[in-house]
């Protein structure tokens, strides 16, 4: 269960009325070789955030089939890219970003994998001018939405996303929901400041408050198509996820996966994929226990 500080902070935001404005990142491009480092030790599977991942890639892998092409849109040094693509590995992925150093990162990071399954293109998620049109069974995109300048672009890119996507299509995109208050923005990025350290806390609170609100991803939502749910943590939306519906029950050999991964977690990182578990079934969204 949460906290008693983390529960009154959420109990908190559930009774205030609307978020902030939103104030964009300092910079568009995480480039900065130190930022791109912090951010890529805090994903892996021992790192402070890994149970975030292991959330999303237990969902995506009811939405990839073998003989699919996924888009990865910012995909960052490629700490979820390259623990989906593990887990399918019928499937072909192809990583996009806009920074050449994360796009470094990432190369290194599957090669040290031994992933022959990926690939990475340079690249501006709101103008998708290398791929073709209706060319990708499945577009995601993880904590990567709030780097955008404003909701033009948002806009756009949800524009793009239902362009490549062909008929059938699915798309799984994750990222923070703007907090309603600054400070609940300020407890969730500095409550691990220890084990963050100062960058990665100061990147996390950045993105907290350049997060769109829900109301700024619902109405956008229309751009992506039909058939999509957005799904936000209750009381305070400090994580909204929009997602198709599962396309197949998770495979056997997924599931041990996704279960070694879990065992792999620190002990409050598996503590915390429980909450987070716990959190979005309360919303209809179901996530497979791990832990069992």
């Amino acid at each position: 269960m949460p906290s008693l500080t983390f529960f009154k902070y959420l109990v908190c935001e559930a009774f205030s009325r609307t978020p902030p404005p939103r104030e964009p990142e300092p910079a568009m491009l995480m480039d900065d070789p130190a930022q791109v480092a912090a951010f890529a030790r805090a994903g892996r599977e021992d790192g402070v955030i890994g149970q975030v991942y292991l959330l999303n890639t237990a969902q995506l892998c009811e939405l990839i089939r073998p003989g699919d092409k996924v888009v990865d849109l910012a995909c960052g040094p490629a700490t979820q890219l390259a623990q989906v693509a593990r887990l399918n590995p019928q499937a072909e992925f192809l990583g996009i970003d806009l920074a050449p150093t994360m796009l470094a990162d990432a190369a290194a990071h599957i090669a040290q994998q031994g992933l022959g399954n990926v690939r990475f293109a340079l690249g501006d998620i709101t103008q998708l001018s290398g791929l073709a049109d209706a060319s990708a069974d499945v577009v995601m995109s993880t904590f990567s939405l709030h780097h955008l300048p404003d909701v033009a672009a948002l806009g756009r890119c949800f524009a793009e996303i239902r362009r490549i996507l062909k008929p059938g299509g699915r798309v799984y995109l994750s990222d923070f929901g703007r907090l309603k208050r600054p400070a609940t923005m300020h407890f969730m990025a500095y409550r691990h400041a220890v084990e963050q350290g100062e960058m990665f806390t100061t990147d996390y609170h950045n993105s907290l408050r350049a997060a769109f609100s829900v109301a700024e991803l619902q109405a956008a939502l229309p751009a992506l198509g039909p058939g999509l749910r957005l799904y936000h943590s209750p009381l305070a939306a400090f994580m909204v996820i929009i997602r198709s519906p599962a396309q197949r029950a998770l495979p056997s050999a997924a599931h041990a996966g996704l279960k070694a991964l879990w065992r792999s977690l620190p002990a409050l990182q598996q503590d915390e994929f429980e909450e987070l578990r716990r959190c979005f079934k309360i919303k209809q969204l179901t996530i497979p226990a791990l832990h069992t």
